[in-house]
Formats: structure tokens, sequence, C-alpha cells
């Protein structure tokens, strides 16, 4: 299984999703990924920063710099209106696959 290409087809879906309750800055959305996905699932500086600027572009997430005391300054990532749609679209989209891809493999959930 090539596991970066899947990495790389459920990133937005997992940084949408981590962001839909509330703001979150970079370092702590790597992280989460990391803990909720018991360590399968890693993102390095390198690849969700990149993806964080493109959410921004398009649109779906706003990114704002903050300042606290004793801290260094972080952006915080929030998602936008048109983020939430698209974060609705994709697991959608998502759940249809898994189904799908559980159809034909013949995998059976507990």
């Amino acid at each position: 299984m090539r596991d970066r290409e899947l990495k790389k087809g459920s990133a937005e879906l997992l940084v949408l999703s981590l962001l839909e309750h509330r703001p979150r800055h970079g370092y702590e959305i790597g992280q989460l990924i990391e803990l909720r996905s018991h360590g399968a699932l890693r993102f390095n500086v390198a690849s969700l920063y990149p993806l964080l600027y493109r959410l921004e572009k398009r649109g779906w997430i706003r990114g704002r710099w903050i300042e606290k005391a004793g801290q260094r300054r972080r952006r915080f990532y929030r998602l936008t209106p048109a983020g939430r749609r698209m974060l609705a679209q994709q697991r959608e989209g998502w759940l249809k696959f898994v189904e799908a891809i559980g159809r034909v493999a013949a995998i059976e959930y507990a």
C-alpha cells in the first residue's frame, strides 16, 4: 500500500476536520493527527505548512497571527464558511469511497 498517496489524498479532510470546532495552530494540528491516528499518520513541517497555505489560498481556512505573553508568535487557523461546506463534501465523498472499497475488497467491520 502506498501510505504517502493515501495520506496526500486525505490530508485536506484531516486538517479541515480538526479546525471544525476551534482554531488551532499548525504544530497542534500535526500533533493531533499523530495522536488520534495512534501514530499511523504523521505530517512533517515540510508537508503540513504548504497544505495550510493552500487551504488558506482557496478560502477554506483563515489564519491569524497571535502572540501570547511568554510564548512565541503562532498562526492560528480557523474554518471559513466555504471550508465548512468543503468539509461536508469531503466527508460524504470519503464515506462513499470507503464503503465502495469495503464492498469490493470484502472488508467486514465488527
